[in-house]
């Protein structure tokens, strides 16, 4: 166990400068965002329901739709506004690609009673499964290889033409890895199914487009970029069906009800326009980082990366996914805490789970290893120096 300062002797946290190297759990506002923020302030239609008929409420209809507008153009050139649905939050729009496509595939036809997904979702998927067979879903879970691959291989073996939809993350929020998509959703199509992706770590780290990925919804979320908490979006390609999940009005063109909060959705959205112009070189730039992080980690012995051959696997760049031998993820969360700097050992959702990360697990990484379990993140706003004292700080204590 390490020997972490006695919390008499620490100063207090507002005393202290704290290195966030926990950014995939979630981004700190961006300037874009705040302005964002105080131009909806100092509008007249500021507060203006957005679904009224009088002049403030168009007005703040007109700035509702321009930022639905700019959000489907960080998506591809093809997406078209009215494919762009506003949610609570990634977790929503999870929820409401996952059981309002299934149940409405479901209805346009009877023998579509099966989804398939995969063990390395995050929990806004994997927690919603236990609802969707109460609701007489079956449900395959398809696990991944050593690296943390779904293989097309092995969806196309549990495939069939039973199956209403099909749902595979992206890129993952532990270890970064990118899945490949695209071919997934040719085997899911090519069975009859729908294809959801959670984009929400992926978004705006990495180029991609609705066209290129060939899906038919996905999800993503403001705060993963420096947007807003509780702000997210639901892309749902033409034609695809959804049952909607929450009732009591017409918004969204009735797929999901609730009066739109525009202050958070334009500050999502401007994030969105500063961003997507340089996704592909941030994401060269913040790769050479963290192949330097890894490399400075695993001088030491008891350092690996979580993945076989980290190399060999597409990842997100800033997120370093490392396993340290003979040692606890908590112990070391809060050593490097008391040392200035915040990571965690997986998904921010599950903090205060003592069991080792499930997708770790699933990639068959051993549990005793899974326990020391750490991940850095951070994004294109990172001091480099930081992240070599953290790797200092980090070999000392282990």
């Amino acid at each position: 166990m390490l020997e972490i300062a006695n919390s008499a002797t620490m100063p207090h946290d507002s005393q202290r400068h704290i290195v966030n190297l926990d950014i995939a759990a979630s981004a700190p506002l961006r300037a874009e965002a705040l302005a964002a923020e105080g131009n909806y302030d100092a509008s007249d239609f500021a507060g203006a329901n957005p679904n009224a008929l009088h002049s403030l409420g168009r007005r703040a209809a007109a700035a509702l739709e321009k930022a639905r507008g700019d959000i489907a153009r960080s998506l591809g050139r093809r997406v078209r506004p009215h494919e762009i649905i506003f949610t609570g939050g990634g977790t929503e729009a999870d929820e409401l690609a996952l059981a309002g496509i299934a149940e409405a595939a479901r209805e346009r036809n009877r023998g579509r009673t099966r989804i398939i997904t995969s063990a390395i979702e995050h929990d806004a998927i994997l927690d919603n499964l236990p609802a969707l067979r109460a609701a007489g879903f079956t449900v395959d879970v398809i696990a991944p290889n050593r690296q943390g691959i779904i293989e097309p291989a092995a969806l196309a073996e549990a495939m069939g033409e039973d199956v209403a939809l099909t749902s595979i993350m992206l890129a993952n929020n532990e270890t970064g890895v990118v899945q490949p998509i695209a071919e997934l959703a040719r085997i899911a199509h090519a069975n009859g199914s729908y294809m959801h992706t959670d984009a929400i770590q992926a978004y705006l780290h990495i180029p991609f487009t609705v066209e290129e990925l060939g899906v038919d919804a996905l999800s993503i979320a403001a705060h993963k970029v420096g947007g807003p908490v509780s702000t997210g979006a639901l892309y749902l390609a033409s034609r695809t069906p959804l049952r909607p999940r929450i009732f009591g009005g017409g918004q969204e063109a009735g797929r999901r009800a609730g009066t739109q909060d525009v202050r958070q959705i334009m500050a999502f959205a401007a994030v969105a326009r500063a961003l997507a112009p340089t996704v592909a070189e941030e994401r060269q730039r913040l790769h050479a980082f963290s192949e330097h992080l890894y490399r400075a980690l695993t001088t030491s012995p008891r350092v690996k990366p979580s993945m076989v051959d980290d190399c060999a696997v597409d990842r997100l760049p800033g997120i370093v996914s490392v396993v340290i031998e003979d040692a606890d993820s908590n112990d070391l969360i809060l050593a490097l805490d008391a040392a200035g700097f915040a990571v965690a050992a997986g998904s921010a959702c599950s903090s205060g789970n003592t069991k080792s990360s499930h997708v770790l697990r699933a990639m068959g990484v051993p549990e005793r290893e899974a326990q020391g379990a750490l991940r850095i993140s951070f994004d294109d706003r990172v001091d480099p120096s930081d992240l070599d004292r953290f790797a200092q700080t980090l070999l000392s204590l282990i």
